[in-house]
Formats: structure tokens, C-alpha cells, sequence
């Protein structure tokens, strides 16, 4: 624990390091308004704090600029209270009658606006994903169109030519078997198939969903993990980021979907707000950077994480209180989806 004044300087130097990207002086902490202390004090304290690994010394002559470590004090006990940071304006993410897939899309670039950093949103998984309906239309004699939509939104079609014009009473007994039968099953079910191969069902029956069953049965195969991601240039553009190899790491990270899930499902089990500072990310691309998360889903279940990843020097506030809030709205909004 550091007393009082030196966390005063600790978060003096972090904040204005963070503002202004130079190495922080201790003449020029000293004439701060906020700090009231002499010239000395402030450069004993400093010493000290350096030897507890929170500050560091980029040279000599040069003022302090933090570490990984006062960073992650900064965060742990320097920022306002949870509650203190909850944005009394949420983010006007705009949601309302989307589909997922939008919403997803929206949050990242309103998110990365906000922060101007990089921002992901990973979608709920596949095995969370139910059939919510079933449309089966002609579309000519010989040719019809399976139309399904799932919990989550999504939308699939699927065109079935076949060699002799399609009885139109099949079609309206097949919308409404498959309705009465597949609704509010999982995509990956096991039963799904069975329904399908109802052997009560006529020949004729039968041999028809068996034409259509490819629809269904290979959906959750086709499906993938999807992350959203937004920013990518804008972080690129920022002062921050000057190391090349920091940030060709970064988007061979992102090209590498599975890799990047596995590290936001951390995030995923986490109650609170996930902060992960330099050398505290498991993944080596991330290790001169900051992850910020937090999860979004129903009351009693996660589905995905909204997240910012960006340099050490970021706006943790500002990163933990947009996080916060966009998973906020999203869960919301994911609610009344899931409810329809």
C-alpha cells in the first residue's frame, strides 16, 4: 500500500502521461495545483515509487512515465468507484428493431468512436442459437425457398429445384410441420434430425422434408463464432501506436478468429470488468497493450463480450466506463431478442 501522497503523484503522472504522452517531471508535478508539495518531496517520492516498480525511467534526465504495474494500481484502486464511473448518459447505441448482426456491427463503431480505441464484440456462440421460424415458399412450380430465423436474428435461405412441379398443399403442411415441430430447437440438436424422419408421416411426407432437411441439419455447420470488429484504422492512426512490431502482433491476432475468442473467454467468466495490462495478457500480441471487457447476455447467462484493446497508455476510465455501458445496452437489447 502506498501512503496518501504518493498515490496522489502516482496518479498525477499517470494521468498527465496519459493526456500528453511525454515522460512526466518532477519541477513540473510540484507547481501542479493539486499536489502542494515541495520539489524534493516530489522527487523522493518518485525514487520510491520506481523502486516499487510503478513508475520507470525512459532516461537519465528524463521525468517518469508508468509501468505495466502502475497502470494496474492506477486501475485497482486510483479510479473512481464502480459506480462512479457509470455514465449517467449511456451510450446511444441505437438498437432498437435490429438484428443481432447490426447491433453487433453498431456497438463496435459507436464504441471505438467513443474510446478511439480498437473495439470487438464477439457474438453469441452457436450452441446458444435456437430456430424462432420457418417460412417455406414457392417460388416457381418447380423451385421453393426454405427460409429460417433464429433466436439471435439471423436469417437463412436456402433454394430447392426440384424435378416436377411441387404440390402447393405439400408446401403450406410442410411450413407448418416444420414450425410446430423445429421451433425453439438448437441449431446443433440432436433431435432435430429425428423430427425430420418422423416415421408417422406419409411416404410422400417423408420424402419431402428429406429433400429440405440439408437446410437445417448443415446450418450449424455452415455457422461460426463471429467477432465484430471496429476501429482498426483509427487505432493505427493514433500517436500510440509507433512500434510496427506491436502492431503487425495485433492484426495477426485478430486474423486468428479462434485464438482471439479464446482470449475473450476469460472475459466471459468474469462478474466484474476485465482489465488486462501489458504483461498481464496470456496472448504474446497483447503484451504491451491493454484489454479492456466486460460481458453482455441474459440475466442468468453470458453470451459474448464487448471489449477495447489499446495501448498502455489509454483512458482507463473512459475505457471501463464505455465498456461497461455498451455491454449494458447490449444485454438489453440481446434480452428482448431472446424473448420475441
Amino acid at each position: 500500500m502506498l501512503s496518501p501522497r504518493q498515490e496522489l503523484i502516482l496518479r498525477t503522472v499517470v494521468e498527465a502521461y496519459v493526456e500528453g504522452g511525454q515522460p512526466v517531471g518532477s519541477k513540473w508535478i510540484a507547481t501542479s495545483a493539486a499536489i502542494g508539495y515541495g520539489s524534493s518531496t516530489v522527487r523522493h517520492e518518485l525514487a520510491v515509487l520506481e523502486e516499487h516498480g510503478l513508475l520507470a525511467h525512459p532516461h537519465t534526465s528524463a521525468g517518469r512515465v508508468p509501468t505495466d504495474s502502475g497502470y494496474r494500481y492506477y486501475v485497482d484502486r486510483l479510479l473512481a468507484e464502480p459506480e462512479a464511473l457509470e455514465d449517467r448518459r449511456p451510450m446511444e447505441l441505437t438498437l432498437v428493431r435490429r438484428e443481432l448482426d447490426e447491433a453487433m456491427q453498431v456497438t463496435t463503431e459507436t464504441l471505438s468512436q467513443v474510446t478511439n480505441l480498437l473495439a470487438i464484440v464477439s457474438a453469441p456462440p452457436i450452441q446458444s442459437t435456437t430456430i424462432r421460424h420457418i417460412e417455406v415458399l414457392g417460388l416457381q412450380p418447380q423451385v421453393l425457398m426454405v427460409v429460417i430465423i433464429t433466436s439471435t436474428g439471423g436469417v437463412t435461405k436456402r433454394v430447392f429445384p426440384f424435378e416436377r412441379a411441387i404440390d402447393p398443399g405439400l408446401v403450406d403442411w410442410a411450413a407448418s410441420y416444420l414450425n410446430e415441430r423445429l421451433v425453439g430447437m438448437g441449431l446443433g440438436a440432436r433431435m432435430l434430425g429425428s423430427k425430420l424422419a418422423d416415421p408417422s408421416l406419409s411416404v410422400v411426407e417423408r420424402g419431402f422434408l428429406e429433400r429440405l432437411a440439408p437446410a437445417f441439419t448443415e446450418l450449424a455447420d455452415t455457422a461460426q463464432d463471429t467477432l465484430y470488429v471496429g476501429g482498426t484504422a483509427r487505432l493505427l492512426h493514433e500517436d500510440r501506436m509507433q512500434d510496427l512490431s506491436q502492431i503487425n502482433d495485433l492484426m495477426e491476432l485478430l486474423e486468428r478468429r479462434v485464438t482471439m475468442l479464446a482470449v475473450l473467454s476469460s472475459a466471459l467468466a468474469e462478474r466484474q470488468i476485465y482489465v488486462r495490462i501489458g504483461q498481464e495478457n496470456e496472448a504474446p500480441a497483447l503484451r504491451s497493450l491493454a484489454l479492456v471487457a466486460a460481458n453482455y447476455g441474459l440475466p442468468r447467462r453470458n453470451l459474448g463480450t464487448v471489449s477495447v484493446i489499446g495501448p498502455t497508455r489509454m483512458n482507463y476510465a473512459r475505457a471501463i466506463r464505455s465498456v461497461r455501458g455498451a455491454a449494458h445496452e447490449l444485454s438489453r437489447f440481446v434480452e428482448d431478442v431472446y424473448d420475441r
